[in-house]
Order: C-alpha cells, then sequence, then structure tokens
C-alpha cells in the first residue's frame, strides 16, 4: 500500500467536499464534469452519487491492492488491470452483476431503494456506493467529545492539563492555522516535510531506485501535486480532521508516525525531524515472502521471488528517506516553521487531542454474524 488510510471520522460531514490524502475526489465547484465530482474517472464516473463520500467509495474496489486482486486471479481483477472501471465488462458493472444474483441483496437494496430498484437488474454499483457512504455517514459520526462540551460551555470538561493544551493548539503553536473550524482542518493542502515510508506512488522521474533493485518504477509521492500537475503542489497532502485523532494512528500519509507525541514534535521542528527519522523504525509488514506476476507461454503464473530481486522489494519501502535528494526535495517543500515547546508543554498538548475523542466511539468492531453472499465471516 502506498499511503496509510485516512481516518473515516465524520466524513460524511457537507463541509468535506475534498477524499483521498491528495484530493483527487471532490465536489465540481464548476459543473464541468457530469457526474459533479472531479474524479480520476473524468467523465466515466457514472451519474447519481450522493455526496463526495458516495463518489469516493466507487475507487477502493478498482485498486489491485486494496480490494480488486491482481491480474489472473478473478475477473474484476482482470478489468482493473486493464482500467476498465465504468465500461461494458468493467468492474463496477461486474460487481453490481454479483449484487444482481445474490436473492438477500436484491431484497435489501430494494427496501432501501423501493423508488429506484424494483427488479434486481436495477441495481448499480452507484447504489451501492451510496448505501456504503450512508452507513460510514453515521457510524463514523464523532461530535459528543469533552472538547464539544466545553464548545457548548461546559469549560470544566477537560482538566486543567488539557486547557493549558487547548490555549496552545490556539496560540503559541499555531496548530489551528491549519487544523482549524470544528472538525479542526481547513480542508486544504499543505507540506510539512512528512516523512515517507512504503512503495510510493510511482512519481517522479528519480531512477536511484531503479538502478539498485532492477524493479521497473519509481518510489516518490507528489501528493497534491498529481493532482494538479503544478509543481509547487507537490508534497503536499491534505488537512485531516484532527477528532478522534488519538484513535487514528498510525500517523501521516503514509504511516510514519505511531505514537501521537511523535508527530505532534514533527509537527514543531519539521526539518530535524524529517532528517533523524529512523525509516527502518516504522512499523511495517515484513517482506519475507514477494509474489509476482509473470507471462508464460501465455499463460499467467504468479512465483515467489527470491534472492536479489526479492531485496529490491525489501529496499523499496524505505528507499525515499535513505535517498539524500529525495529526501531534501521533501524538506524543501515544507511549509511549517520551527515551534519551540517544552516537554511540559507537549504533554498539555497531547493531552488536549486527547479530548477530542467521541469515547462511543471507542469500539467500532461491527463484525456481523453473517453476510447475505453466503462466505464465511471472519472475527
Amino acid at each position: 500500500m502506498p499511503r496509510n488510510s485516512p481516518g473515516l471520522f465524520n466524513v460524511g460531514a457537507q463541509e468535506f467536499t475534498r477524499l483521498f490524502h491528495d484530493g483527487r475526489v471532490e465536489v465540481d465547484p464548476n459543473g464541468h464534469c457530469e457526474g459533479g465530482f472531479i474524479s480520476p474517472a473524468k467523465w466515466r464516473l457514472p451519474k447519481g452519487l450522493e455526496n463526495p463520500l458516495a463518489a469516493q467509495a466507487m475507487f477502493p474496489p478498482t485498486s489491485d491492492v486494496e480490494m480488486a486482486g491482481q491480474k489472473g486471479e478473478n475477473p474484476v481483477a482482470d478489468a482493473s488491470s486493464m482500467n476498465n472501471a465504468a465500461g461494458p465488462g468493467g468492474v463496477w458493472e461486474l460487481l453490481a452483476k454479483r449484487l444482481q444474483d445474490i436473492p438477500e441483496y436484491v431484497r435489501l437494496f430494494q427496501a432501501a431503494y423501493p423508488e429506484s430498484i424494483t427488479e434486481s437488474s436495477d441495481i448499480t454499483f452507484v447504489d451501492a456506493a451510496n448505501a456504503i457512504a450512508a452507513f460510514q455517514t453515521i457510524a463514523f459520526r464523532a461530535d459528543n467529545s469533552l472538547f464539544d462540551q466545553v464548545l457548548n460551555g461546559k469549560t470544566d470538561a477537560i482538566s486543567e492539563k488539557a486547557r493549558q493544551g487547548m490555549e496552545l493548539f490556539y496560540g503559541k503553536a499555531n496548530c489551528s492555522s491549519c487544523h482549524s473550524g470544528k472538525l479542526q482542518t481547513d480542508h486544504d493542502f499543505h507540506a510539512i516535510a512528512m516523512p515517507q515510508i512504503g512503495p510510493g506512488k510511482n512519481h517522479g522521474n528519480n531512477g536511484n531506485y531503479w538502478r539498485a533493485s532492477g524493479h521497473k518504477g519509481f518510489v516518490e509521492d507528489f501528493g497534491r501535486g498529481r493532482v494538479t500537475f503544478n509543481p509547487k503542489d507537490n508534497y503536499k497532502f491534505r488537512t485531516p480532521s484532527l477528532r478522534n485523532v488519538a484513535e487514528t494512528g498510525p500517523w501521516g500519509h503514509a504511516g510514519a508516525y505511531d505514537s501521537l507525541e511523535a508527530v505532534i514534535r514533527h509537527h514543531l521542528d519539521p526539518i530535524n525531524s524529517l532528517e533523524n527519522y529512523e525509516a527502518s523504525d516504522a512499523i511495517l509488514p515484513p517482506l519475507d515472502k514477494v509474489v509476482e506476476t509473470t507471462a508464460r507461454a501465455a499463460e499467467l503464473k504468479q512465483e515467489f521471488i527470491e534472492g536479489s530481486r526479492l531485496e529490491g522489494y525489501q529496499i523499496r519501502d524505505t528507499w525515499v528517506q535513505n535517498d539524500p535528494e529525495l529526501r531534501a526535495n521533501i524538506a524543501e517543500a515544507n511549509e511549517l516553521s520551527r515551534i519551540t515547546l517544552s516537554d511540559e508543554e507537549i504533554e498539555c498538548l497531547t493531552a488536549f487531542l486527547h479530548t477530542l475523542t467521541d469515547l462511543t466511539n471507542k469500539d467500532l468492531q461491527q463484525v456481523p454474524t453473517s453476510v447475505p453472499s453466503g462466505l464465511p465471516v471472519v472475527d
């Protein structure tokens, strides 16, 4: 996975008009896109999506590393590998057909959309995306925190330490310059020299990794810059909401930090933090077994690799951080100034961030006993 999964809390709020770390799905303010949303699908995005969250839900099933699978594994994966999401025989049509063929799903969709779905053939993946968005909007609403009680006038709802942290957040620490508003986000994009770990997004043209590993491709992640194609936007990522931030680690667009205190310290001194970040300390899955898909005699084969080719994958996740030139590019784009806080002040700031947790969201494991497809449910 090239990026850390963004948090889901409050993403159904109307003020969220841009989604993904790079904002590649967003409301079209000028009405140029027929479906109402700017997205990687461009004009191929179907009509009928109710909000940006529904538009976002269209895309994880098209990703080979998220839900589709690898070419040769199944028809959805094959369609994805051909970049066919919206066309005949595409990912969205194939998934809709699966839903149409399961009677219990048909019944549920008819109950949810009685005016538009009467027959199984009426079900489209747009209906599924709208349903997913509706679920996320309700299930991940988080607006009943101690901080909300303060906003509602109960000033003694938080501890003295957290109150001092709140004063720092909106004052000396300058957090609110980006983490503004009720959900602590300006919904804009900023470059803050966040370390990159993981395989990257195949951006840039630096061939050092390619030459060292023999694996074709690039390992940088330009963030917003790859959406706007404006070099000034390189290494910028969307300001995340801080609601339930204590529950959404690891932090950073690539999940570089596994403690809230560590990511706070990074914001206070980004360049020094970037230069001293040890990519080898990141919590990443071991790449001791890697499968490659190759073609032999017109047949796709998936085989474990070893030797130098395996070593090439093993150095990929830390390559950008360990390459002085690529790390310098990230540092050069940084927008944040250095701010000095004492250890005690950082402790207070951390205490305040914990008051943003909606305690009703502490345990969101919602595992059903069964699903309409009849597939086994793993707890």
